[in-house]
């Protein structure tokens, strides 16, 4: 994933393409990477997330959600429509992480 080294002991977790929505709306299609430390947030259109979204760091056109931020993990479902909402602890700020139809119990497990 671009040029994001691991920290030490981090370990990766598990990778998806997925949709992402930032807490100011938008949709943007990109690789989701959850680590044992962070998750970390790729979209086609890198300069769109960093626009919109506030309160998370960014390298090199990447969303970085530290873990020690984040507040809670919902998974939401209904038959045609899967998604994990991840509320950080500052600003009650919710990113939502939509897979369609696909399961999300693997990505709520790395998640945490």
């Amino acid at each position: 994933m671009g040029n994001i080294a691991l920290e030490p002991n981090e370990q990766e977790l598990g990778k998806w393409t997925i949709n992402y929505i930032p807490p100011n709306g938008g949709k943007y299609l990109g690789k989701l990477i959850v680590t044992s430390q962070r998750l970390l947030f790729e979209a086609q259109f890198d300069a769109s997330v960093q626009a919109l979204v506030t309160g998370a760091t960014y390298a090199e056109g990447t969303l970085i959600i530290p873990k020690e931020l984040i507040q809670k993990t919902e998974a939401k479902s209904s038959f045609f429509k899967k998604k994990v909402i991840v509320t950080l602890k500052e600003e009650n700020q919710q990113h939502v992480f939509d897979y369609g139809m696909l399961g999300i119990k693997k990505l709520v497990e790395a998640i945490g």
